[in-house]
C-alpha cells in the first residue's frame, strides 16, 4: 500500500441545474490542478438535495454518469458522488457512483433515507453496502444520513484481510445542513475511532432552493479521531494524503477489532415499517 490521495470538493451546488453544476464542478477541478487518486464530490452534486424526482431524476446511463466518466478519464482518477437516478422499474434512488478512468463503475444506493425531510417517500432504500478496492486500499462509501447509523457503517472482523478488518477508509458524501453541524463533526470522529480506520466526509456549502443552509465542514479524520484536514465553511478543493503505515500500526497497537461483537444485518425498513429493497 502506498499513501492514498483524496481530492475533496466542497462546493455550492446550483439548485436544480444539472448543466450548470457539470460546468461548475469541472471548473473547480481544473482550477485546483492537483488531483489525487480519488475525487470526492458531495451528495446529489448535480441537483442539490431534492425530493422532486419527477423532474430531477435521470437514467443511470445518462448525462451525469457520462460527465463522471469524462472527468475520471481527464483526471486519471476515480470520481465519486451521488446522483438522483431513476431505476428501470420507475423508482428513484439516491445513488453513489464510483467511476474509474476506464469508464467502468460501481454503485451504492443510500440505505438510510432522511424521513425528517420526507426522503423515504420519494426514494427506494438500498439494501447492500459496497466495499471497493483502490490502489490496495479498501474503501466503504456511504451517503449522508448513513453516518448516524453505526451498525451499517461498522468495520467488521474479516479473516485473512490485511489489518483484520473489512475496510480501511469510511467515506461519506453529504448535504448535511448547518443547524446540525455539531452532529456531523462529532459523528465523523466517532466513526473513525470505533472502526479503527480513516473517515472522510465531503459536504456542500451555500443555501439550497429550500432555503436550507450548509456549513461544509468537510474533513478527513485519522483512526485516532484527529483531523488531517478540515475545510471550514467556504468553497474549497483540497487534496489530502492518507498514510497506510500509521493505520496498520495503530491496528496492531490497539486491536479492539478482535473483541468486537458479531451480528447479522436485516432488511431495510420502509416508511410504514415494512421491509423494502
Amino acid at each position: 500500500m502506498q499513501p492514498l490521495r483524496l481530492t475533496l470538493v466542497q462546493a455550492d451546488t446550483r439548485w436544480h441545474d444539472a448543466a450548470s453544476n457539470r460546468a461548475y464542478y469541472r471548473e473547480l477541478l481544473h482550477r485546483h490542478g492537483e488531483i489525487g487518486d480519488l475525487v470526492v464530490l458531495p451528495e446529489m452534486f448535480l441537483t442539490g438535495f431534492t425530493n422532486e424526482t419527477d423532474s430531477q431524476a435521470e437514467p443511470l446511463e445518462g448525462p451525469g454518469l457520462e460527465w463522471m466518466r469524462a472527468r475520471a478519464a481527464e483526471c486519471d482518477a476515480v470520481v465519486t458522488g451521488s446522483l438522483v437516478i431513476r431505476r428501470e422499474d420507475g423508482q428513484s434512488v439516491n445513488r453513489l457512483l464510483w467511476v474509474r478512468p476506464d469508464g467502468s463503475f460501481a454503485q451504492y444506493d443510500k440505505r438510510h433515507l432522511f424521513r425528517m425531510a420526507g426522503e423515504h417517500h420519494h426514494y427506494a432504500a438500498g439494501a447492500s453496502p459496497l466495499t471497493i478496492e483502490l490502489h490496495g486500499w479498501r474503501v466503504r462509501p456511504l451517503v449522508c444520513y448513513d453516518l448516524r447509523f453505526p451498525v451499517w457503517s461498522r468495520n467488521r472482523r474479516c479473516a485473512g484481510a490485511r489489518g483484520g478488518m473489512d475496510y480501511d477508509v469510511l467515506l461519506y458524501v453529504a448535504n448535511w445542513p448547518a443547524p446540525r453541524r455539531t452532529a456531523w463533526r462529532t459523528l465523523l470522529r466517532a466513526r473513525a475511532i470505533e472502526n479503527l480506520g480513516y473517515c472522510v466526509g465531503v459536504n456542500r456549502v451555500g443555501t439550497d432552493g429550500n432555503d436550507v443552509p450548509y456549513a461544509g465542514d468537510s474533513a478527513a479524520i485519522d483512526p485516532l479521531g484527529e483531523s488531517l484536514v478540515e475545510l471550514g465553511e467556504q468553497e474549497l478543493v483540497v487534496t489530502v494524503s492518507l498514510d497506510p503505515e500509521s493505520l496498520m500500526s495503530h491496528r496492531q497497537r490497539f486491536p479492539a477489532w478482535m473483541d468486537a461483537d458479531t451480528f447479522t444485518l436485516g432488511e431495510p425498513v420502509g416508511p410504514d415499517g415494512d421491509t423494502t429493497s
